[in-house]
């Protein structure tokens, strides 16, 4: 099954519903379809359609990781930065580091491969995923991520995104 709204409601909580849920919140944002992106490459071949020029924006790559005691982490990045696992578990104190499978994937986030976002910690503080992100995010004015699905982008401001993890609960570790 692949990780767009046209399987939404397959998901513990669907994209329409985290979107009603910031609405409710008073969060705002700027929604966008597109076709599936699954990897970095892919979102950048389509940024140019929603990006505003002048923009302070950031552009995320998320890597869902476990350690070997099977816990469990989000760690956000600005696109193009480069990480090594290794390095990045030892930095963390939390070891060896490796990805998570699909299965698990669903299970602790509520996503699936190609849709792994920040907003998705709606679903992994209750299983308690630790959330990682690049400190570059506190400087930046937009951030734009998936809302739980892969055929959408949503534009949020800095301010509105940490506004979304105190709602939640979310602890945030910020990245050097």
């Amino acid at each position: 099954m692949d990780a767009s709204s046209a399987y939404q409601d397959t998901l513990p909580l669907s994209s329409d519903a985290l979107l009603a849920q910031l609405d409710d919140w008073g969060l705002e944002y700027r929604l966008h379809s597109h076709v599936p992106l699954r990897t970095v490459e892919d979102a950048k071949a389509v940024e140019d359609q929603f990006m505003v020029p002048g923009e302070n924006a950031l552009r995320l790559k998320n890597l869902y990781l476990r350690d070997k005691k099977k816990r469990n982490y989000l760690v956000t990045l600005e696109q193009s930065r480069e990480i090594d696992l290794k390095a990045l578990g030892a930095e963390l104190g939390i070891g060896n580091l490796s990805f998570g499978s699909a299965d698990r994937l669903l299970q602790n986030l509520g996503i699936r491969p190609g849709a792994v976002s920040p907003l998705a910690m709606i679903n992994g503080v209750q299983n308690n995923v630790r959330f990682f992100m690049d400190a570059a995010a506190q400087q930046a004015d937009v951030i734009y991520m998936h809302p739980l699905v892969n055929d959408r982008t949503v534009a949020m401001a800095q301010s509105d995104l940490m506004a979304f993890f105190d709602r939640i609960g979310c602890d945030v570790t910020w990245l050097p």
